[in-house]
């Protein structure tokens, strides 16, 4: 991942523009590609990445011994892992994003004016996308198929962990592209530079029109105070649970093992656990013995820390948390664990510390889940559900760009409608104005 610290060598900003120029001169040709020929292609590169997925996984082989062997933590290794079984399940997705409505020419809006003219507020795509992510594979077939499906090029680094798996799905798009008439710079690459290739994408303003970081906090926040490009943030996921005393405590114990352990290494994952006094005594020592038995880790607050302490419970790993653990997103079998007084210093503690991306209440209480949803400044709201739900295919929108944690354009999982803008059309009879 480059920074505006790095010497950016102008021949490779020279190349990457130009690429970028390339990937905009296809775009055009495939911003006037009727739905069912969209449709088509992502079907075609659904059946070629099932066919060639053998192939990939054995390039993801390569890629994940070489980060195992580089000491690579447990929670990007479950993230770069792309085996055949990860392979056909996003093709899948792709077929999800190809038996969605199509965005692109979806009139958002329209009124006739007193004078006689008619206008249309219309979705059209952004042009040529920029994303910049790690260690994820699965990121490059998720994004090719909703900017293809939503009319615009891509331009990927898909980081260095990932290079050898990244470059062998993007030869089946590649080849697929080639048989069905398009120009394969609709979804190109930048890898071969290296960082220096995210670097010149990040100064590539006039070329790339929208640049979407994915990652961990490092990457995304060096991509958001350096890039000269408009930025969508996506976010890093310091995901909270809060445990309301009105909370079914045995409801409660799967949801939490399910948004801690299914996978570690994921940005909707949960990180902390907020839980009220009333109920603590009763909950802490029931979730702690759970969690211990899945080798989760627990940094708890003084409160939390005595009523865990003092349960005896065989294999657990108990620490005392420190004030940057509640800032921290771990993405590992660790969890931030804390006792509130109330449901106010919970949704207090929550916005103070959390990242903007899903925060969960479990809680049985009406007024008090009323509350927590209408007060919470985050993406996504869970209630007596798990934070794993935060994706785009769980939402119904065949995959995601990422997880937008801003509020300006997109916020939450970023499908179609997110990968377009709009324009308006107006039509007169000779109209002008006074």
């Amino acid at each position: 991942m480059g920074s505006s610290d790095d010497a950016l060598d102008p021949e490779v900003f020279r190349q990457v523009c130009a690429k970028a120029d390339r990937s905009a001169e296809a775009q055009r040709a495939l911003a006037q590609a009727n739905s069912e020929a969209k449709n088509e292609l992502l079907l075609a590169i659904a059946d070629a990445l099932d066919e060639q997925a053998d192939r990939i996984a054995a390039a993801n082989d390569l890629d994940m011994d070489e980060a195992f062997e580089s000491g690579m933590d447990q929670g990007k290794l479950d993230r770069l892992k792309f085996g055949v079984e990860r392979v056909a399940a996003t093709a899948n997705g792709v077929r999800n994003v190809a038996a969605l409505p199509d965005p692109v020419g979806e009139m958002v809006r329209g009124r006739n004016l007193p004078n006689g003219m008619r206008l249309t507020q219309v979705r059209v795509p952004i042009g040529v996308i920029g994303m910049i992510y790690e260690a994820r594979p699965n990121v490059t077939v998720d994004v090719a198929a909703l900017c293809l499906k939503s009319g615009n090029a891509v331009i990927l680094r898909g980081g260095h962990a990932a290079e050898r798996t990244n470059a062998a799905t993007l030869s089946v798009i590649a080849g697929v592209l080639r048989d069905h008439g398009f120009d394969p710079a609709l979804v190109a690459t930048v890898d071969p530079f290296g960082r220096q290739g995210a670097t010149a994408m990040m100064e590539a303003r006039g070329h790339i029109d929208l640049l979407v970081p994915r990652g961990g906090a490092g990457l995304i926040q060096a991509v958001v105070r350096n890039s000269k490009v408009p930025v969508i943030e996506t976010g890093a996921g310091n995901v909270h649970i809060y445990v309301d005393r009105s909370a079914d405590l045995a409801k409660a114990v799967p949801v939490i093992l399910n948004a801690k352990t299914q996978r570690v290494g994921v940005c909707n994952a949960a990180e902390k656990l907020l839980v009220h006094r009333d109920v603590a005594e009763a909950f802490l020592p029931v979730i702690a013995r759970a969690l211990a038995e899945r080798d989760v880790e627990l940094r708890a607050d003084r409160e939390a820390f005595d009523i865990i302490g003092g349960a005896a419970i065989d294999g657990l790993s108990l620490l005392h948390a420190e004030e940057e653990d509640w800032d921290t997103e771990y993405l590992a079998l660790r969890m931030g664990v804390k006792v509130v007084d109330s449901l106010d210093e919970a949704i207090d503690h929550i916005n103070a510390h959390s990242t903007g991306h899903t925060e969960a209440i479990l809680a049985e209480d009406y007024s008090a889940v009323e509350r927590f949803t209408r007060r919470i400044d985050s993406a996504v709201v869970m209630v007596n559900a798990s934070t794993r739900f935060t994706d785009g295919g769980m939402f119904g929108l065949g995959a995601e760009l990422g997880i937008s944690t801003q509020k300006m354009h997109a916020r939450g999982p970023m499908g179609l409608e997110e990968l377009t803008t709009t324009k308006w059309i107006g039509y007169g009879t000779g109209q002008v104005r006074a």
